[in-house]
């Protein structure tokens, strides 16, 4: 039975994200979404000696409040020299930086996008390719959406030939179920929980960072911290 999952994109996300992309048949950035500032989108957070901070890629928002997701243009580029010096200085001694940084340079440091869900999904699949995760990736722009918050996801499940939707727990709160029921589209709640720790720098263990923390400590040995890959 055919799996997706629909799901805003995240810069460089934590592990969680790329175990639901591994969970599923097919995965699509619902980038059709309104963009929202001081969010996930655009910044994520790395461990320090200091403790978390974050890292932000400047959106131009100049007049444009309710502008897309894949409509949110990157504002300048010097954030990527900001971003890999900061990357650099706290993970230059994890076991792995030079294997990572290898490959996160053609795309994060001298990447070219203009638009930050270009960015976004090229980092994404940076990372599934590395950790081994095939699931195909697609966008919501490649779909008719439907009116209605609950109707426009299940519009992409019936277009894309799902039989079991997959969702985060947080929209537990807005989605419909029935009318997926009555479509006969099953839906399923993603769990973020009983993850394993990991050789971390910097202190106390944290959850909650970008996924590089881990490719930088465990390199190869990534996937053995997650659930699906």
């Amino acid at each position: 039975m055919k799996k997706i999952a629909i799901v805003q994109s995240n810069y460089i996300p934590w592990k969680g994200y790329f175990d639901m992309i591994a969970a599923v048949d097919e995965f699509i950035l619902y980038d059709d979404m309104q963009y929202t500032r001081r969010d996930w989108r655009n910044r994520n957070k790395i461990k320090t000696p200091q403790g978390l901070q974050w890292l932000t890629v400047p959106v131009n928002v100049k007049g444009k409040y309710h502008q897309t997701i894949r409509e949110a243009r990157l504002d300048g580029q010097a954030w990527r020299e900001i971003h890999w010096k900061s990357l650099s200085y706290n993970y230059g001694k994890a076991p792995y930086f030079s294997e990572i940084s290898h490959l996160l340079e053609p795309v994060l440091l001298k990447g070219q996008q203009d638009f930050l869900s270009d960015l976004n999904r090229d980092l994404l699949i940076v990372v599934c390719i590395y950790l081994g995760i095939t699931t195909p990736i697609r966008c919501s722009s490649e779909f008719a959406l439907r009116e209605g918050k609950s109707e426009r996801l299940l519009g992409v499940c019936l277009d894309a030939g799902a039989e079991i939707y997959v969702s985060g727990p947080a929209a537990r709160d807005y989605l419909d179920s029935t009318i997926f029921t009555r479509a006969g589209i099953s839906v399923e709640w993603f769990e973020y929980s009983h993850y394993c720790e990991y050789p971390q720098l910097w202190g106390a263990f944290e959850h909650g960072v970008s996924i590089l923390d881990l490719l930088y400590n465990c390199g190869p040995q990534s996937a053995s911290f997650m659930r699906y890959v």
